[in-house]
């Protein structure tokens, strides 16, 4: 996996310099028109954390006959259906690990390009335009560039597009949370679950801390950490780091580039 290790490494000191200073590609969405968003009030119930029965997520949302199949689930998504369930968000986020075209180190050619514009606090108009532009695209290239999303909720505030931005705040929560209904983070034995290694490191980011360094076991990353200053709204304690289940992304990742495997 040595690819894999650098291709990480060199994420996380990218990561930790802007915090200093993959995918769906056959069903595309266009963003919905405001007038077209529904407003049936959030679901609000507690998320309940277990960890997840992998094979049977695989068994639900491959079978056409289950309310967790996965065309389903993404149909009910793309329309921004706020009758979604935290159930069908954990199915829908950890399915797509399951589905044809799953690979877990595919990067949309549009999620780097506004990069530099990340570590400023205000945005020309311009400038939001342009961000705004290159994060819908890569969002429709890959729905679940949680760091994409992220940056667009903030541009969209900024440009006082309140209701796209409640759109895309309400996936971004409901994403977060199917991560955190797996596990607590806090132990190798009871890790979260991701679909993407690169959604450890936004997680960790969108929860108020910045990783510093990382550590791989047999399927499990651990993300050292220490807290943002810049960032407080989040973070509810002081934690050394949290722990990633990566065995799926890892195993997909040696089927699809056996020569680096074969390397070590």
């Amino acid at each position: 996996m040595k690819l894999r290790h650098i291709y990480i490494l060199s994420f996380l000191l990218t990561c930790c310099s802007l915090a200093l200073g993959q995918t769906i590609r056959k069903q595309v969405t266009k963003p919905i028109p405001e007038s077209e968003v529904q407003t049936r009030p959030a679901d609000k119930r507690k998320i309940t954390v277990s960890t997840p029965d992998l094979e049977n997520v695989r068994k639900i949302t491959l079978d056409p006959g289950s309310k967790f199949y996965y065309p389903k689930l993404l149909a009910k998504y793309l329309r921004n259906d706020t009758t979604m369930t935290n159930e069908e968000y954990r199915n829908f986020y950890l399915g797509y690990m399951f589905q044809e075209d799953y690979d877990p180190y595919r990067t949309s050619p549009y999620s780097g390009v506004t990069d530099s514009l990340r570590q400023k606090t205000s945005h020309s108009k311009e400038e939001i335009d342009t961000i705004r532009k290159y994060a819908e695209l890569s969002l429709m290239d890959n729905p679940f560039d949680l760091r994409q999303m992220s940056f667009l909720v903030h541009v969209l505030k900024e440009k006082r597009k309140d209701m796209s931005a409640k759109i895309w705040e309400y996936r971004l929560e409901h994403l977060l949370g199917a991560i955190k209904s797996t596990g607590s983070g806090e132990t190798k034995d009871d890790p979260w679950y991701v679909i993407y290694p690169m959604h450890e490191y936004d997680m960790v980011q969108l929860l108020g801390y910045e990783a510093v360094d990382v550590d791989f076991f047999d399927g499990i990353d651990y993300l050292q950490v220490q807290p943002d200053p810049n960032n407080k709204r989040r973070r509810a304690k002081d934690v050394n780091g949290f722990y990633f289940n990566v065995m799926i992304p890892q195993q997909q990742y040696e089927l699809k580039h056996p020569e680096d495997a074969a390397e070590e």
